[in-house]
């Protein structure tokens, strides 16, 4: 098998990469960040140490970062399948990836991390702020999806990959109006309903109770 993909099943970043894999019904070896020595062999193939990791023992390549690495799957199993072929639409599937990266998985991070912190150092000015974006993100998202099945059109795509763990994550973190966003609702199960997300989010549950904030009972 000539692909190991450095991961760990509770990484937000990580399930872009699992569910693409999933999606294109590509054979790989998953190779579990757990401790010190798990980091330190995925920072001699990255040095920033960071997951997911591609490893294509055949190219002998090693590739960081879920949208690279996505890109280099869709390649490798022909292309147009998780981008389109279509220079123009790719550039939107593109552009989508960035929004739920940027503006949905950034400012939900923003408030995982920060509950780390020692209360006397939290950044509240920050947080309210990073939930603020998520609001902005929110609406801008239920007007995107008017109309279309999948984040960028009538097809599962790159975009959608990024969309899975944001939304997870985000909902858990700063639940949306479900009952008022009905469309970006919607859309959430609708991918919740796909395998690939599915299977992702079940190979996660043992790992919640480690999560930093309350895990709310709304979350499936």
């Amino acid at each position: 098998m000539s692909l190991t993909l450095h991961e760990h099943p509770f990484a937000s970043y990580c399930w872009k990469a699992l569910i693409a894999l999933a999606e294109l019904d590509m054979p790989f070896e998953r190779r579990s960040v757990n401790d010190e020595a798990d980091r330190d062999a995925l920072a001699a193939l990255w040095p920033m140490a960071s997951i997911p990791v591609l490893v294509d023992s055949r190219a002998g390549i090693a590739l960081p970062e879920a949208t690279v690495i996505i890109e280099y799957l869709d390649l490798s199993a022909g292309g147009g399948k998780l981008i389109p072929s279509d220079a123009v639409e790719a550039l939107g599937v593109r552009l989508w990836d960035r929004v739920f990266d940027n503006y949905v998985m950034t400012p939900m991070q923003k408030i995982v991390l920060d509950s780390l912190r020692d209360e006397s150092d939290r950044d509240t000015t920050g947080v309210a702020g990073a939930r603020q974006e998520l609001e902005q993100a929110y609406e801008m998202l239920e007007q995107r999806l008017t109309g279309s099945a999948w984040a960028a059109g009538e097809a599962f795509t790159l975009a959608d990959c990024a969309a899975a763990p944001s939304l997870f994550y985000a909902r858990v973190v700063h639940r949306w109006d479900e009952d008022r966003l009905e469309k970006l609702t919607t859309y959430y199960r609708r991918l919740e309903a796909r395998p690939s997300v599915a299977g992702v989010i079940d190979e996660a549950r043992p790992f919640r109770e480690v999560f930093p904030l309350p895990w709310p009972s709304y979350v499936d």
